[in-house]
């Protein structure tokens, strides 16, 4: 059997919102790298930007919004398995 597409593919004007919201968030991580009264905080701000912004480009981009839910389902098992695997050697390396 043939996956079908769910939604119908983005536009033109879709690329463009998506792009000038990447460039907004990246404009917004500049600012928060020059913040210095942020301290430890600025690393969990800038890494969950960096994932909203990937997250994003996955999801429009590779067209994983637009796809068969099968295929957003195998993407984030091997995001979250990746992710453990992370955690398992920072971990083993008593990096915690």
């Amino acid at each position: 059997m043939v996956a079908t597409v769910t939604r119908p593919h983005p536009t033109a004007k879709t690329y463009w919102l998506v792009a000038a919201f990447l460039a907004a968030v990246t404009a917004v991580e500049i600012a928060i790298s020059y913040l210095e009264f942020l301290g430890p905080a600025k690393g969990v701000l800038l890494v969950t930007l960096g994932g909203v912004k990937f997250f994003t480009v996955v999801a429009v981009f590779m067209h994983l919004r637009y796809d068969v839910r099968g295929y957003r389902m195998l993407f984030l098992f091997g995001i979250v398995g990746t992710l453990i695997v992370f955690a398992a050697v920072l971990a083993a390396m008593q990096a915690f």
